[in-house]
């Protein structure tokens, strides 16, 4: 059975969604799914650009908020921005929970959308195999 990970930020538009899609992509054994603490109820088009240019789209990905998760259990939750850590509830059975931040590249040009896909793909992926193997 998968392992479970939710990615949390603010809008749930950029950073949450490239993670969780780097993360079904890249790590075997685990579904992540994302949401936002206030979603904006959009995915930003230069996310889903990179995205696309990286082969790991799929139209599954939106922006939601943790109610439309609430009956998932979770192996570990990951906040990538601090806005989420600060409102990040409590789960029920004592779920892992961290806090890999990053910047928010909404409103800026897409090499920047670029740069955080690196980034999460270089900085979280290792985290998020460890703490899961």
């Amino acid at each position: 059975m998968a392992k479970k990970v939710l990615v949390m930020c603010t809008g749930n538009s950029c950073r949450s969604i490239i993670a969780e899609a780097l993360i079904n992509k890249f790590i075997d054994g685990v579904e992540a799914c994302s949401c936002g603490v206030n979603p904006s109820k959009t995915v930003n088009q230069n996310a889903k650009k990179v995205l696309q240019k990286h082969d790991i789209w799929s139209s599954d990905y939106h922006s939601k908020d943790l109610d439309k998760l609430k009956d998932v259990d979770f192996d570990l939750v990951v906040t990538v921005c601090d806005n989420a850590k600060q409102s990040c509830p409590i789960f029920p059975k004592n779920t892992k929970t961290i806090h890999v931040g990053f910047a928010d590249p909404d409103g800026k040009e897409y090499g920047e959308f670029e740069k955080i896909y690196l980034e999460i793909r270089e900085r979280l992926l290792p985290i998020v195999k460890e703490l899961l193997n």
